[in-house]
């Protein structure tokens, strides 16, 4: 048997006694009213605390009749309010608020404990997950690394505190004067390597960095809609300055988010919710029709989307979804159709359709935009209103979803 077989043989065997527990533990926890069995020789190995603990000078018993009771230092302080579980669906839990406030709390005990192995692993971790995190959560982070001393992940939170553009006053609420201090420090320091690029080299490097800013605050922009966290969206506005049309924020929103983190985002009042995007010139209102998306059409035609807006090649939102209704009718077997829902087809057809409508009858009728009929006799002369829900709207019209409704007979 060679080295690492007989190695790999004792792990093993280790591992039977530890899955059998209570028959060969010598020592016995009580965690928040659950005991834990354990060996003292293995917690002896990986952690100093526990090696002067049962080496002291009035050492436990080999078995205890009583559970040891050990409480983390950070319990001994004041008592924390449970962290909030994420609840985000489709998290990955890689790099949200709990999964930080985790790592975060698994640090502090392997430090406390004396398990360094752990607390190298954690920091890793850490120092990983803050590149993509929230800028809340890598202050933080910055907070806890500053009390334990740990120099690499402050210098990797400071700078990107320092990079994030957010100004003193707004970091003030988060974080003590004498940090508030380091990071302006940074900023001057950045600044001053900055201006002492020579010439030919200062413009290059100022076009080059500008561009790797903005993709810098694309990113965090997007994370931050990912995480429904609107706010610090809104931070990055006031704060650093994000362009919210030139990031393409509702385009994203509409595409990758909820109908109320795009309505949060409309009502910051910093985007234009008109933005034509890319070479075709497609609106948030354009994705909307193409995704087939009541939701995110109401609630973009409720912040005054145009209905009438064409892209490059001319097309408006109504006219995507006019032909998107003629070939589910006609070309229901097409592939790439099977994804649409009749009776959501049927509403954003009847919401934009509306809205084009109402507008020109307020532009004086026939003289103004092309006025299209109403799609059935439910819709009168005054409309479905535009600030209808969207989900009370399919709820009105659920029971005419069908290919056979009196919608689908219409001549398109």
């Amino acid at each position: 048997m060679s080295l690492e077989e007989s190695f790999k043989s004792l792990s093993l065997d280790y591992l039977n006694l530890l899955i059998n527990g209570q028959a060969f533990s010598d020592v016995t926890f009580s965690v928040e009213g659950h005991l834990i069995h354990a060996h003292r020789c293995i917690l002896a190995a990986r952690s100093l605390f526990f090696r002067k603990f049962f080496c002291g000078p009035d050492p436990p018993l080999a078995i205890s009749e009583h559970p040891i009771r050990i409480s983390s230092p950070s319990s001994n302080s004041q008592k924390h309010e449970p962290r909030p579980t994420c609840g985000e669906r489709g998290c990955w839990h890689t790099h949200c608020t709990s999964a930080v406030d985790l790592a975060l709390d698994t640090l502090s005990a392997a430090r406390s404990f004396g398990v360094e192995q752990l607390a190298l692993l954690t920091q890793k971790q850490l120092a990983s997950m803050v590149e993509k995190a929230s800028i809340e959560d890598v202050m933080k982070v910055l907070m806890a690394s500053r009390k334990q001393d740990m120099h690499q992940l402050w210098t990797t939170c400071s700078h990107l505190v320092a990079k994030s553009g957010l100004p003193p006053e707004i970091l003030a609420k988060h974080l003590p004067i004498d940090i508030i201090a380091k990071i302006e420090e940074i900023r001057l320091k950045s600044s001053i390597a900055r201006h002492s690029l020579a010439p030919h080299q200062h413009h290059h490097h100022q076009h080059h960095l500008h561009f790797d800013l903005e993709d810098q605050k694309i990113r965090r922009m997007r994370r931050a809609l990912d995480s429904s966290d609107v706010e610090l969206v809104k931070l990055m506005v006031m704060g650093e300055g994000l362009n919210l049309d030139e990031a393409l924020a509702l385009h994203y929103g509409v595409e990758n988010c909820s109908r109320e983190v795009v309505k949060a985002l409309l009502e910051l009042g910093a985007a234009d919710v008109n933005y034509p995007a890319g070479p075709a010139g497609k609106t948030p209102l354009h994705v909307a029709a193409e995704m087939v998306c009541p939701d995110m059409v109401a609630v973009l035609l409720d912040h005054h989307a145009d209905p009438n807006v064409r892209t490059v090649d001319g097309i408006t939102p109504l006219d995507i979804l006019r032909s998107l209704t003629s070939d589910f009718l006609f070309k229901g077997a097409v592939p790439g159709l099977s994804h649409i829902e009749p009776n959501k087809l049927r509403l954003c057809l009847e919401l934009v359709q509306s809205a084009a409508f109402v507008i020109s009858r307020e532009a004086g009728g026939n003289g103004g935009a092309a006025i299209y009929p109403p799609m059935n006799s439910e819709v009168n002369n005054n409309m479905v209103s535009l600030s209808l829900d969207s989900r009370e709207a399919m709820n009105r019209h659920g029971s005419q979803g069908s290919c056979d409704s009196p919608m689908y007979s219409h001549d398109f």
